[in-house]
């Protein structure tokens, strides 16, 4: 059997939890195969909202396996209020979720150092979540960290002893106050609660259901203008977020590859710091966001909106060999008259049709207009009751970018969604 994936072709927040939350009833298994709870996947059904940080979105299935990969860095006393308000809701959660030994751990002084570090970066700062992901990582590359494997070791306070000290020196250098006492005592609490967990091999666990023949689909978090090495650097996230990242972070081989889901927002929005060539400072993007209720899921802060841009999206599909296109939020456009799709830049002059290594400078985006659909698609419940202008607009789209668009999200409820 072949590993599906799911990731995200923009700036991460394109919808993945409620599309994982969609196709779980068809998979035996979801993965998580990196990042940490700087994701925020969103899911909607029976008129409540969820929003889950480390946790695989399939969670809500209750014959779905949910691994947390080795590619996964875990903040226990996020993951702790995870587990809390899940089990307040009736979800037996300790049955069906895994957790790999390989998992990296973000401690408590993780988050300080990302604050001290975020903080005296002043103006030129990335727009961290200050969640201590990309201490973690460091620590991760840097072969000092701390693995979820560590905490049944009887020496385990020693080793975190060891590591955090080692932060404290770090921190000297920042003039930046904290406290860590006051976070520790319920980072110890999370580690028990991981230790009542299954605690397993994944690598082992993942590649055996395989070969029974199990149905698996690894879930990306961010999306792939936030990769590591693809990404709008150094405005990224601190790990890779493209498909290959799926065979790292869970132990899969690539040809075990089999479809490649990738998710796309009728329109763009960003979180934070760094480039965006088609945001729009003005009442539009306003508009967007209003409508959409464009604010994160895991920071609360307001995104940047803009339109849909073309060259983007192809250099994501290129980079992840996306088979299927999904689009989400194509409700937020209904009430707009023109709908804007960017197909190429101006760059130095020159007219480019993709997304350059120069994405920190300037691109003055060219774009396309469409007749919008100005009705309500909310209620629209297979592909023959949409509005012909969001027909067109999505037959555009994929003559553009030459993969077809097999799922239709028109509403945040999990039934809100058409597949063709």
């Amino acid at each position: 059997m072949k590993l599906d994936i799911l990731l995200g072709l923009q700036w991460g927040d394109e919808g993945k939890g409620k599309i994982v939350d969609v196709l779980a009833q068809d998979y035996n298994i979801i993965c998580r195969f990196q990042g940490g709870p700087n994701a925020g996947h969103s899911l909607e059904f029976n008129n409540i909202k969820h929003v889950l940080h480390t946790i695989p979105s399939g969670v809500f299935r209750p014959e779905t396996i949910n691994i947390i990969g080795n590619g996964v860095v875990i903040d226990p006393v996020i993951f702790q209020k995870e587990i809390i308000a899940l089990e307040k809701m009736g979800v037996e959660i300790k049955k069906n979720l895994f957790i790999s030994k390989r998992a990296h751990l973000i401690l408590p002084s993780h988050r300080i150092l990302d604050a001290a570090s975020e903080a005296s970066k002043g103006k030129t700062k990335i727009g961290s979540t200050l969640k201590g992901i990309g201490p973690t990582y460091m620590d991760k590359t840097g072969r000092n960290g701390i693995r979820v494997g560590d905490i049944l070791n009887p020496n385990f306070k020693e080793i975190y002893n060891n590591l955090t000290n080692k932060h404290k020196d770090i921190l000297k250098q920042y003039n930046y106050e904290y406290n860590l006492d006051e976070y520790e005592s319920s980072w110890f609490e999370g580690i028990e609660l991981l230790k009542s967990f299954q605690i397993i091999e994944s690598e082992h666990v993942i590649n055996k259901y395989l070969d029974e023949g199990k149905k698996m689909l690894a879930e990306g978090a961010q999306g792939t203008l936030l990769d590591i090495d693809f990404g709008s650097y150094p405005f990224v996230t601190s790990s890779n977020t493209i498909c290959a990242g799926a065979c790292t972070g869970l132990g899969v081989a690539p040809t075990r590859i089999g479809k490649v889901f990738g998710v796309f927002k009728a329109y763009c929005t960003r979180v934070g710091s760094g480039p965006f060539p088609t945001e729009l400072e003005n009442e539009v993007g306003e508009q967007l966001r209003q409508q959409g209720h464009e604010f994160g899921a895991t920071t609360g802060r307001p995104r940047r909106c803009g339109w849909m841009d073309l060259p983007a999206l192809k250099y994501s599909i290129m980079i992840n060999g996306v088979t299927n296109l999904i689009v989400t939020k194509a409700d937020v456009l209904s009430n707009f008259k023109t709908i804007k799709i960017c197909t190429h830049y101006l760059h130095n002059g020159k007219s480019i049709d993709y997304l350059p290594y120069e994405i920190n400078e300037p691109l003055e985006p060219v774009y396309k207009e469409m007749k919008g659909w100005e009705k309500d698609i909310t209620t629209c419940k297979t592909y023959n009751e949409l509005p012909k202008e969001f027909i067109d607009y999505l037959k555009y789209i994929e003559d553009e970018v030459k993969v077809p668009i097999t799922i239709i999200s028109v509403g945040p409820d999990r039934k809100q969604t058409i597949v063709k």
